[in-house]
């Protein structure tokens, strides 16, 4: 042989070295595939049919691949989570430093991302949760208001980035009835009620019913509404579906219906609006001290003397409402009076407020129906803490718990709307009858055996 032959083949040699063993491997692979195909299809000659087969291999794997960063859901196994509930007196300097950080991570944080911004206006009950990594810099920061929205900050190549989280509740209907033998709270209460979800009963039937004064033995009310759980836990009440409260033998009923606008107000079942010109009382239901009468003995004067309004005992400092939209053109002081308050409404009616322990209105402010226009006391001529309620009709001092019924009745649904509102309510009142039914029913079947 040639020396230039074994050149040859040294070369061919050395060029075959420099091929990675795995490509020299894969390259065989071919070669035998193509061998045992031309094999198995002869030629053109040979067939009068080719048929064509595609052999498609796996890519290879780059050093990118096999080195990629790890999924969101790696990271947070790889590293833990440490929870802090903001407290009364503390600051993000506090925090961090209890999470293991200083200033600087807090001055990286705000310089890399604008929206960081938002944890100065962190409060008592916020929870901030940090996850740092193995040398203690930090990868994520979830700031919770509550547990239905947060803020994630989370560490990139550009700095940090901000998503906002949202989780929505579950909702169930609920149903409560109870029958009143002292006061609608007490019932309330004993039909495992929440307070505000009293009140919310009252608030809605407030321009129908004094719960003051109205409220007898035996009344009743029954009523739906949303109930809203989180991780099977209870979070707190929806709005009122529907209810109905029977005072003195007199039924009133209640749907709540949302418009095209999204505005959600409460109506009667044929459309009327609960709500009306003025409130039957101006402040949340306690009890009641006096009633309009015009020949009333003053219990300080000892003498007969016109009690031309209604006292509504109370807690000193119970706020105060507005009955109707108006303008104050008195807020002032005198000796018989004390603090009080004088609003004059459309169609030349006026309302007064008498002895209250502060004033939060000035002359001239116009003011919205159950705005908080002051505050229950017992300034001026009076024996305790109580609201002298006035309601003049073209200065005339005038019952304020039975001119409401001379007044203009509430708007209707437009009749574009009536469709609508039958289909959305329909099945809300329904459901409270379906409710009132069972319950009806299981009262029946307790009776019958004698259960407790």
């Amino acid at each position: 042989m040639e020396p230039a032959d074994f050149k040859k083949k040294d070369v061919k040699k050395g060029a075959i070295r420099q091929f990675p063993k795995r490509h020299l491997a894969l390259a065989g692979v071919l070669a035998g595939v193509l061998t045992f195909t031309l094999t198995l299809f002869p030629s053109e000659g040979v067939s009068a049919k080719r048929q064509e087969h595609t052999l498609e291999l796996p890519p290879l794997t780059t050093a990118a691949t096999v080195n990629a960063a790890p999924a969101e859901e790696e990271l947070e196994e790889e590293f833990s989570w440490k929870e802090l509930t903001v407290k009364s007196g503390d600051n993000l300097s506090l925090i961090f430093k209890r999470a293991g950080l200083n200033d600087g991570d807090i001055y990286e944080l705000f310089k890399k991302s604008k929206e960081a911004s938002n944890l100065k206006q962190i409060h008592p009950g916020h929870k901030l949760a940090f996850q740092l990594d193995d040398t203690g810099k930090l990868l994520q920061l979830r700031h919770s208001k509550d547990r239905l929205s947060s803020q994630l900050f989370y560490r990139t190549d550009e700095g940090f980035a901000e998503l906002k989280e949202s989780r929505k509740p579950d909702s169930a209907v609920a149903f409560r009835s109870a029958a009143i033998n002292s006061s609608l709270f007490v019932a309330g209460q004993q039909a495992n009620m929440e307070a505000s979800l009293i009140m919310d009963l009252a608030n809605i039937f407030g321009w129908d019913i004094d719960f003051a004064l109205d409220i007898r033995k035996g009344d009743s009310f029954s009523v739906t509404y949303e109930e809203h759980f989180l991780d099977g836990e209870k979070m707190g009440n929806g709005p009122i579906l529907a209810a109905t409260f029977i005072n003195q033998n007199q039924k009133f009923e209640a749907v709540r219906y949302t418009d095209r606008d999204g505005e959600s107000q409460y109506y009667t079942p044929d459309g009327h609006a609960m709500r009306k010109a003025f409130l039957r009382a101006p402040l949340d239901f306690t009890r009641i001290s006096s009633g309009f009468n015009p020949n009333r003995l003053h219990p300080i004067h000892k003498t007969k003397r016109p009690h031309r309004g209604t006292d509504y005992a109370g807690r000193r400092g119970t706020p105060i409402y507005a009955s109707g939209s108006g303008k104050v053109i008195t807020s002032s002081y005198n000796r018989a009076s004390g603090n009080y308050v004088v609003i004059q409404h459309g169609n030349n009616i006026q309302t007064k407020y008498l002895h209250l322990t502060k004033r939060k209105v000035k002359v001239g402010q116009r003011v919205k129906q159950k705005q908080i226009i002051g505050t229950l006391g017992s300034t001026g001529w009076a024996t305790g803490p109580h609201l002298h309620y006035e309601f003049l009709l073209g200065g005339v001092h005038r019952n304020p718990r039975t001119i409401l019924q001379k007044l203009p009745k509430a708007k209707s649904i437009a009749k574009k709307d009536l469709a609508d509102f039958q289909q959305q309510t329909k099945p809300l009142i329904a459901g409270l009858n379906k409710f009132q039914q069972a319950t009806q029913l299981a009262l029946a079947d307790t009776r019958a055996t004698g259960s407790p």
